[in-house]
């Protein structure tokens, strides 16, 4: 059998694999690289070349920045304010996804846009109750338009114009190709609202349901205990430490957090014994049930020259991203056993406030401060989300029994947010601009974010998807294999044989349908190389202007819908979407028709033959 026989055969077994989703795709993908050196086309060496491809760690990279925006609570931002416009509507919420995703993603990477976005839509889709897999594919289809609209968006577009430039013509400019981008993503719009039913059909997967804050609220009888209150200027208060005031025992309060503002913005600082309070500062307290109903708050705010200011809902809730709640039992091998919260020193201890009690089912009260700890307890504590986590690896004297569903919300570094959207602005100048190589970009934007402390090593190494990576990997070779046995050389002169005569139209639509055909196995950017000169060798025969023949070879290339390989863009969103590669035949196959008509009819009206 030729090495050409051998490689269109593990290509077709490798197809067929996907297809059947047996085994995984990231499976196959290794499968691959083992077999193809054994046909002798290529070495093990070229076949693990991808592992250093400035491409895959360009991808590693951008997963890392955006996991560095989910951190700091820029994505969550940018979800509430999509889920906040799109309200209760699926398709709003597709066509703000897909404008938005296009509109980042023509000034720089779509598959690195893609890497950004997936942890916000996976954000959307689980706060919206809506199965990620009918956000992903228009996620995937939104980054690929995008690179139809500018010169920089996507690579096929920067070689189909150094293609033109080396053979004497004159490049695209940078709006080249919007007048042909954005008529695609209003179809492709319509198109999703239309073909998202085929996508995770029925209704999203239900998760246990968990406790939510404004329900233990309730359970332990805390409403209506919620004020702020801010230090005058002269407020006895300020200057001292929290020790030494004892709010809890003289008037029954509890600081459960201190806003206090600084030159650029308001943080929040967790109260400590140490803590000094100063003028300006905003107390959330929590003034305790102690049967002292006829607690005068407003006489304690006048006589400490404090101002009461509203409460925006309930604050439980409104600092839940920073200042958590937990439930903590205590079990009977607990040393705590008898001893009240205030002899245990449990804010000292676990940097923890005890806000809430229950002896079995049975809120307490009274002063939970002051009741003696039993067997069996139920402490309903309110701090940092560092402290509560940590509370996991406590076994002896308490255990952690359950987190809030607002857990899942919890922002480490949300002060940081300003830092990593500066970040990711830097990146995107240098990627834009082509100072530094766009890997090089990305990994100094990394190197910043971790800097900064906008993001950890063990969270960096974490947010990386390593199926998609290997997917990509080892899909690769295959470029190279069917260049070196002549498969790509074959199929450009049957082209051009079997388009003698035709009209230009006609073969524009052809240059677009074997440039896609093409990209179902080999690289969208590898596609361009191989499809350009033939386009313009097309055009030359056919005595014509060869800017429709290039622009169409740019347009199919980002076209790229057809299978879960066609791009990294697609590759990405396999996994999250939980998707088949049949799903993208039925998805990707007739929007790449709708994408080859509509290329037909404008390409020659804006640029004429």
């Amino acid at each position: 059998m030729s090495p050409l026989a051998l490689v269109l055969a593990l290509l077709g077994a490798a197809v067929v694999m996907f297809a059947l989703n047996r085994p995984r795709m990231d499976v196959v993908a290794v499968i691959m690289m083992v077999a193809l050196p054994m046909t002798g086309v290529i070495t093990m060496s070229e076949a693990l070349v991808g592992l250093s491809d400035p491409n895959i760690v360009l991808i590693a990279a951008l997963f890392v920045i955006g996991e560095a925006l989910v951190r700091t609570g820029v994505a969550q931002r940018l979800g509430d304010w999509l889920t906040a416009r799109a309200g209760a509507s699926e398709a709003k919420l597709i066509f703000l996804l897909m404008v938005i995703v296009a509109g980042v993603g023509s000034f720089m990477s779509s598959t690195g846009v893609v890497a950004i976005f997936i942890p916000i839509v996976l954000r959307i889709a689980r706060n919206a109750r809506i199965p990620a897999g009918r956000l992903m594919m228009p996620l995937s289809m939104a980054a690929l338009i995008s690179g139809m609209m500018t010169l920089v968006a996507t690579a096929p577009n920067l070689v189909v114009h150094s293609e033109l430039m080396r053979q004497g013509h004159e490049g695209f400019g940078f709006f080249a190709f919007t007048p042909f981008g954005v008529p695609i993503l209003v179809l492709a719009i319509l198109y999703m609202l239309f073909a998202r039913r085929f996508l995770a059909p029925g209704p999203a997967p239900e998760t246990p349901e968990r406790a939510a804050l404004t329900g233990w609220v309730a359970d332990y009888g805390l409403a209506g205990r919620e004020h702020r209150l801010q230090l005058r200027a002269g407020s006895d208060l300020s200057g001292k430490r929290l020790d030494a005031l004892d709010l809890r025992a003289s008037a029954g309060i509890n600081i459960v957090a201190i806003e206090r503002g600084s030159r650029f913005r308001r943080k929040l600082i967790h109260p400590r014994a140490e803590t000094v309070l100063e003028a300006g500062d905003i107390l959330l307290i929590d003034r305790r049930a102690n049967g002292a109903s006829g607690f005068d708050l407003d006489g304690f705010a006048r006589a400490h020259d404090l101002i009461a200011l509203p409460v925006s809902g309930q604050w439980f809730t409104d600092t839940a991203q920073e200042i958590g709640m937990a439930q903590i039992i205590v079990p009977p091998t607990s040393r705590l056993i008898g001893k009240t919260v205030t002899q245990a020193r449990f804010r000292s201890t676990y940097d923890l406030s005890v806000i809430g009690m229950k002896h079995g089912t049975k809120p307490v009260s009274e002063r939970v401060i002051d009741e003696p700890l039993r067997p069996g307890d139920t402490l309903l504590t309110v701090g940092p989300w560092r402290a509560i986590r940590k509370l996991a690896d406590e076994r002896r004297d308490l255990v952690l029994l359950d987190l809030p569903a607002e857990s899942d919300e919890a922002v480490p570094a949300r002060h940081r947010a300003p830092l990593a959207v500066g970040v990711l602005a830097l990146v995107v100048v240098l990627m834009v601009w082509g100072i530094v190589p766009n890997v090089q970009a990305a990994l100094f934007g990394c190197l910043l974010l971790g800097l900064f402390r906008c993001i950890d090593m063990a969270g960096a190494y974490r947010s990386i998807h390593w199926q998609s990576l290997i997917l990509i990997v080892g899909m690769l070779p295959f470029s190279l294999a069917l260049q070196r046995t002549g498969g790509v050389e074959i199929a450009a002169q049957a082209l051009l044989g079997a388009l003698d005569g035709a009209s230009p139209r006609l073969v524009l639509g052809a240059i677009f349908a074997v440039t896609g055909l093409l990209g179902l196995f080999i690289s969208n950017t590898a596609t361009a190389v191989l499809m350009a000169p033939v386009a313009l060798a097309v055009a030359s025969a056919l005595d014509a202007s060869p800017y429709p023949f290039a622009m169409t070879v740019a347009l199919a290339a980002s076209a790229a819908f057809m299978t879960p390989v066609s791009s990294p863009v697609n590759t990405l969103v396999v996994g999250p979407g939980n998707y088949r590669f049949t799903d993208f035949l039925r998805i990707g196959v007739p929007f790449a028709g709708i994408c080859l008509l509509t290329s037909v009819l404008l390409v020659p009206m804006i640029l004429p033959f």
